[in-house]
């Protein structure tokens, strides 16, 4: 699979985003040159008939959710079509490439193993990050994100950082001193860079990739396996644990309740519950709790009342800070809020079918014992869409790239899945689309509801 060398590339560029801490890489536009060799890659393989170019299910969705969100900037905002067009093709590309370039069980095994790696790379940087000394940090007046140089100093608060060698009229924080420039933020949050800067972001990304490891284990029950899956699980929780991130707690709850569950039957909850419980006793005691989760509903019910004033097509993609001080901090209210109902339709549309294509295959060959590898992937891919499902009920993910991702890897997988059987086939159905204009209507009303008490409280 020639296209797989791209692909394994841009997810390392993606989530490391290693120009940012390598000053001489910072010129190289990464990005475009793996665009390229993966879509060349796919050429080949086209070329060669290693790959088929067969549309997954999720495609067609996939582009209808892209091509409303510029009509509907094109309709608030003609002059914003084009930077919104280049935006939004780098997850569509993404997206195509995964879920098109992968057609083999062995090529998505590749792809999350590397999903895997560069997961336990993260975990490593965060749990050195959250253990490390505090330091004084020089912060950019220009960033958005409170990031900054530490100066060489050792601190204990922020107080100590603006006294001695402190520069004139400069700000500083005291934070934790990781590796690769990276810090911790908000008294001790442990974070990554890039898109992954925000501590809940990258716990929820920790979070779904979990399941990878369980994954291997299950299609090889060696010991250097299950030593893997043991250090995920505490690689991983710990550093989940010290994000301070209730959605990532809660995200990893449910990666583990799922997949247990399914494996193992009600023993199995009883096995993740003794694994979660010390995340859950210990995780989260943050000072500020009670104020973010107040702002966040209070985003969250700002954007429904834009939902509501403009319930056809939205205040338009990328326009909600237009209106509020802040994003949405949940996808489905930001989807609604931005694109109208027919966008939070779309947006859900591609969970609900990456959902039915997993659970078809799961009930397909439950009894087939050579179609083992595509359950095993299946079960994997149904935990960690669990998980993300949850996890961007607080957080605006709508456009990122690890939903995008994982979203093409249920489309691999269907692809790799039908080259085994051709009959396999799943798509929406006149059913479906009642169910889900029905789940979308109780979102919303569920979000309007909860948030409308919690203001009134």
């Amino acid at each position: 699979m020639f296209a797989i060398p791209g692909i394994v590339l841009l997810l390392v560029q993606g989530y490391l985003r290693p120009q940012e801490f390598f000053v001489q890489l910072q010129s190289v536009p990464f990005l475009y040159l793996f665009f390229a060799l993966a879509l060349f890659g796919l050429a080949v393989d086209l070329k060669l008939r290693h790959t088929q170019l067969v549309a997954s299910p999720l495609l067609p969705w996939a582009l209808a959710f892209v091509g409303w969100a510029l009509v509907t900037i094109g309709i608030r905002l003609p002059s914003g079509i084009q930077p919104a067009a280049t935006e939004l093709a780098i997850p569509l590309t993404y997206f195509f490439l995964l879920s098109q370039g992968v057609q083999t069980f062995r090529a998505l095994a590749a792809v999350a193993a590397t999903l895997l790696v560069i997961g336990l790379c993260l975990a490593a940087i965060g749990v050195h990050q959250g253990t490390a000394p505090f330091g004084c940090f020089k912060l950019n007046p220009e960033a958005r994100d409170a990031s900054g140089v530490w100066d060489g100093r050792a601190c204990a608060n922020d107080l100590e950082c603006q006294a001695g060698d402190a520069e004139p009229d400069a700000d500083y924080l005291c934070e934790r001193v990781g590796l690769f420039g990276t810090s911790t933020v908000a008294s001790g949050r442990v974070r990554y860079r890039g898109a992954l800067q925000d501590p809940n972001e990258l716990a929820l990304t920790l979070g779904v990739g979990l399941p990878f490891a369980f994954a291997f284990f299950e299609r090889k029950r060696s010991g250097g396996r299950l030593l893997l899956l043991a250090a995920s699980l505490l690689l991983i929780g710990g550093c989940v644990f010290l994000t301070k991130s209730r959605g990532g707690q809660l995200v990893f709850l449910t990666v583990l309740a799922v997949y247990f569950a399914r494996r193992y039957g009600a023993r199995g909850l009883i096995i993740g519950a003794v694994f979660a419980a010390p995340l859950v006793l210990l995780g989260g005691g943050r000072s500020d709790a009670d104020a973010s989760s107040k702002e966040r509903i209070e985003m969250m019910h700002a954007a429904l009342d834009l939902l509501r004033w403009y319930p056809g097509r939205g205040v338009g993609y990328g326009q909600i800070l237009e209106y509020n001080p802040l994003t949405a901090h949940n996808s489905y209210a930001l989807a609604g809020a931005e694109l109208g109902f027919p966008g939070l339709f779309l947006f859900t549309a591609l969970l609900y079918l990456s959902f039915k294509i997993l659970v078809t295959i799961l009930r397909r060959y439950a009894d087939d014992r050579d179609a083992e590898v595509a359950r095993i992937w299946a079960l994997a891919l149904l935990a960690s869409l669990a998980g993300m499902s949850v996890g961007i009920f607080f957080l605006s993910f709508c456009y990122h790239f690890v939903f995008w991702f994982y979203i093409a890897l249920v489309g691999a997988l269907y692809q790799a899945t039908r080259a085994h059987d051709p009959k396999l086939e799943v798509r929406m159905e006149r059913g479906d689309f009642v169910r889900l204009a029905l789940i979308d209507v109780g979102i919303v009303a569920f979000l309007w509801v909860y948030t409308s008490i919690k203001l009134a409280s």
